[in-house]
């Protein structure tokens, strides 16, 4: 399918304007800023926003800096005002229309040309088109004046009557702001259990003038269909206009396709006012189509596509774009053997297991999130093999730029629309703003391959139905009608009319058509039998596989960890570095969350005693990234092994999202990647539990089961070696090898059965505490699974492991750097830290069960083996202490 970001060749090329193509002067670059009583005034760069314009100019300190984000409050309570001059380039009478775009406000402004009001804006996610035909002159002043989110937001909650809409204000834990419900703008930009509170303001996308005559082209999108019957691809071809002509304008479209060998042409017309042009474009049936399909199933083939518009008055216009090929069906049917309707999607007809993580917005500060950095941390997704990610509905819909590398890397995306875990208003005035907020961003997005699936909400079906804000019974009745109204009556409406393409569901968990069944709200959207679920329990024993649900579709679950040292450093000073300073303490938004991950490492580790502070805090650092690497591998693993299976009417698991994938700023939270794109030790575990083949073992009433999980196209006869150290030998004390065994495609098939005592009496003097079990999968040609491993007991109660002696030499081979690791013992989470310098390893957390391993580092950006040499801490988990 064609992407979203696509270039009008009119615009690029000077010799078009004489030819009456249209006139777009950037408004970008710098702007005057002045705070509300003008005491502070200064040079901002637009696309922006206030606190990143004054940390620009040394008037505040990095905002993540210790407890700046309450000291910084006023930033966000004062109303700014952006202004700038610009001289019109062009003869503004040869214009019939002349518009002034924002492609995003952000949030609640009030906007002026040469002392003209235009219109306001109160949706940071819409796109604002105001025209300026009758105001604009050849000198032109410009103003954006903003009004304090805070303040709208409360102003907003007091003037609606009707009944209130909960919650009023987060947990004091977060340090957040109020009624952020009432005002669109990212949701969580007034705080999260992940995040800080920095509700900004500024002009935080693209600003422009735009001038033309008789039409000009708004949106255009391509989507693919299959039709089943005939057996071909055709095209949906749209174009949006707006025609500024009062007659009906006549003329030719081209479609052109080289490498399919397909050109078509149509006659179309064009009506006054928003004119839209659909064309269905048939792919040459001798051409040979490759589909688009998600990481690690096949290739991401995309098509160059030229679009040429010839219409009888106006000038020409050429649409390059890249058009990709695939289908989405979401598949809710009634299973054997199970109550309940499944819940999986199919790509290009083939179900697909969906791996990966649920995304949050990279950075506070919109502005800051490059391209580069987008690509760094999309790349990271798809190197720990995972194949989607969920663009979660607290944050923002991502740039452009987020869904062309998605599309280039094959992650699927399941898009939420911007609502998260409150209740919202639906008074006339929001629901109008909705509407074109939605209609915007799907004509916008929905040419996307990656995007598989569009969602209403997060958590808000459930929100009501466990009813988190304690409503009295006999009002639920407005807050459902409140909901259906929104998530249904408008924001479904307005996706199935503007894109046929892809299922649509309202919330997320939800029971999907039982949902639908029940009126949209199911009593129990957690019920495992239907639809997505959302599972969190700080409380039970995380590496019992028993506690979590056998579920069809796992989109939220997770466990806390703590950032690496180096990444904390940054943002705070000597006297932080303390599990209980009030830094700590500060930094973690989630009730009662650094004394969870203590209990939960309690279960299984020793807690550090060392009587040097620093060396403590940087211990429990370490514990905290093991135990929720180790958390999120037994739960995941348990997803993936229930694929195939129905157990008392449960299984058939077909999506494992964790949460979450990144991290806003550098914090305690249930991230993999921390903060500036480091690897936490969940990413290098998730690279092995996500990986295309994996053998999976879990313990039954004391019988060891094996699962070979494959999610590979064709069906393979493997040997599956089990190998059994104790913790105080690197010589295995058995071996066993079970060969011919078939691993089916796309499933989890049980391999291996054994009772753990027999087993243990067969690797002579092994008891639960001294001995280890490893395993992997080997197959022809080079196939193999990565080394499991299963702990037979908690590793505080393990007998014979030893302090080991753990050296590295680094050298450098090409572009990457080789260290070889060498213990005298077994290790087990052998960790790797080359503090701040960016890149990652080939692996990590590890457990070391040879005298020699070879790990390969990727760097980020140039470094040196001296650097990496003086920059290196290993550490394993006895020199936890």
């Amino acid at each position: 399918m064609g992407r979203a970001a696509l270039v009008l060749s009119v615009l690029l090329l000077p010799l078009a304007v004489a030819a009456g193509g249209p006139e777009v002067l950037s408004l970008r670059g710098s702007w005057q800023l002045r705070s509300g009583n003008g005491s502070v005034s200064l040079r901002a760069e637009v696309p922006g926003c206030v606190h990143t314009a004054l940390l620009c100019w040394g008037l505040i300190q990095d905002p993540y800096y210790r407890f700046n984000d309450v000291m910084y409050r006023w930033i966000s309570l004062d109303n700014w005002t952006y202004s700038r001059t610009f001289k019109t380039p062009f003869d503004v009478r040869k214009w019939q229309k002349v518009n002034l775009v924002f492609e995003g406000v952000d949030t609640v402004a009030q906007v002026l040309l040469n002392s003209v009001t235009l219109g306001r804006t109160d949706n940071m996610f819409n796109r604002y088109s105001f025209d300026i035909t009758s105001v604009v002159q050849e000198v032109n002043f410009v103003e954006v004046r903003f009004l304090s989110a805070v303040s709208y937001a409360a102003e907003q909650s007091r003037c609606h009557k009707a009944h209130s809409i909960p919650p009023a204000c987060p947990p004091p834990v977060q340090k957040g702001e109020c009624h952020v419900n009432f005002i669109r703008k990212e949701q969580c930009s007034f705080s999260w259990d992940w995040g800080p509170s920095f509700p900004t303001q500024g002009i935080w996308k693209d600003v422009r003038i735009e001038a033309y005559n008789y039409y000009h082209l708004i949106y255009f999108s391509v989507t693919p269909f299959f039709a089943k019957s005939a057996q071909h691809w055709y095209l949906e071809v749209e174009s949006i206009f707006n025609v500024v002509s009062s007659k009906t304008i006549a003329g030719l479209v081209t479609v052109n396709i080289p490498k399919l060998q397909t050109q078509q042409t149509f006659s179309v017309k064009l009506q006054p006012g928003e004119g839209s042009i659909v064309l269905l474009v048939n792919i040459n049936k001798s051409a040979a189509v490759e589909a688009w399909w998600p990481n690690g199933h096949g290739k991401q083939t995309g098509y160059n596509m030229t679009t040429t518009f010839m219409m009888e008055t106006g000038c020409q216009i050429e649409k390059f774009s890249k058009v990709y090929f695939r289908t989405v069906e979401l598949v809710q049917e009634p299973i054997p053997g199970s109550p309940g309707l499944s819940f999986y999607f199919r790509i290009n007809g083939r179900p697909i297991f969906i791996k990966g993580s649920n995304w949050v917005p990279a950075d506070s500060f919109q502005d800051r999130v490059t391209y580069d950095m987008l690509r760094l941390l999309l790349k990271s997704a798809a190197d720990a093999n995972m194949n989607a990610l969920r663009v979660w509905g607290g944050g923002v819909y991502e740039q452009d730029e987020f869904y062309d590398i998605c599309d280039e890397i094959g992650i699927m995306i399941w898009q939420d629309f911007m609502f998260a875990c409150a209740l919202y208003p639906t008074n006339q005035n929001y629901l109008e703003s909705v509407r074109a907020e939605v209609s915007h961003q799907v004509r916008r997005l929905k040419s996307h391959p990656s995007i598989i699936i569009w969602s209403g909400n997060n958590e808000n079906e459930a929100a009501i139905a466990s009813n988190w804000f304690s409503i009295p019974y006999p009002d639920i009745g407005v807050y459902i009608n409140d909901y259906v109204t929104l998530y249904v009556k408008n924001i479904r409406e307005i996706v199935l009319s503007e894109d046929k393409s892809r299922p649509f569901v309202a919330s997320s968990p939800t029971n999907g058509l039982e949902s639908v069944k029940e009126g949209w709200l199911s009593q129990d959207p957690y019920d495992t039998h239907y639809g997505d679920t959302h599972f969190y329990d700080y409380n039970s024993d995380c590496w019992n596989w028993t506690v979590y649900p056998k579920t069809r579709f796992a989109s939220e679950y997770g466990f806390q960890s703590w950032p690496s040292f180096s990444t904390i450093e940054k943002v705070s000073s000597p006297e932080d570095w303390s599990y209980t300073s009030n830094f700590s303490l500060h930094r973690q938004h989630h009730e009662g969350g650094n004394i969870q991950m203590l209990q939960g490492i309690g279960r299984h580790f020793k807690l550090p005693q060392s009587p040097d502070p620093v060396k403590k805090f940087k211990d429990m650092i370490y514990l905290t990234q093991v135990m929720q690497a180790q958390c999120i591998k037994t739960e995941t693993e348990f997803y993936r092994f229930s694929q195939s299976e129905i157990i008392n009417g449960e299984g058939h698991t077909m999506g494992a999202l964790y949460w979450q994938l990144n991290d806003i700023w550098q914090a305690p939270s249930w991230a993999s990647l921390e903060y500036g794109g480091k690897w936490k030790l969940l990413h290098y575990f998730a690279q092995n539990f996500f990986a295309p083949l994996l053998p999976v073992a879990y313990e039954d009433k004391g019988m060891l089961h094996i699962y070979g999980v494959s999610d590979l196209h064709e069906d393979h006869k493997l040997t599956l070696r089990v190998v059994v150290y104790t913790w105080s030998s690197l010589e295995p004390v058995c071996t066993l090898a079970e060969e011919g065994v078939t691993v089916t495609a796309q499933s989890a098939v049980p391999i291996f059965k054994e009772s753990v005592s027999n087993l243990l009496e067969r690797c002579r003097n092994c008891t639960r505490r001294s001995c280890i079990i490893t395993f992997c999968l080997v197959g022809e040609h080079g196939l193999r699974s990565p080394t499991n491993h299963y702990f037979l007991s908690s590793l505080k109660d393990a007998v014979g492991l030893e302090k080991t002696q753990l050296s590295a030499s680094v050298s450098q081979q090409d572009d990457t750097y080789a260290f070889v690791l060498q213990t005298t013992a077994i290790a087990p989470f052998v960790t790797l830290d080359v503090g701040s310098i960016k890149g990652r390893f080939s692996d990590n957390g590890f457990l070391m069960t040879e005298r020699k391993k070879v790990i390969v580092f990727y760097p980020w950006e140039p470094t040196s083996v001296e650097e990496l040499e003086s920059s290196l801490i290993l550490t394993s988990l006895l020199d936890v202490v």
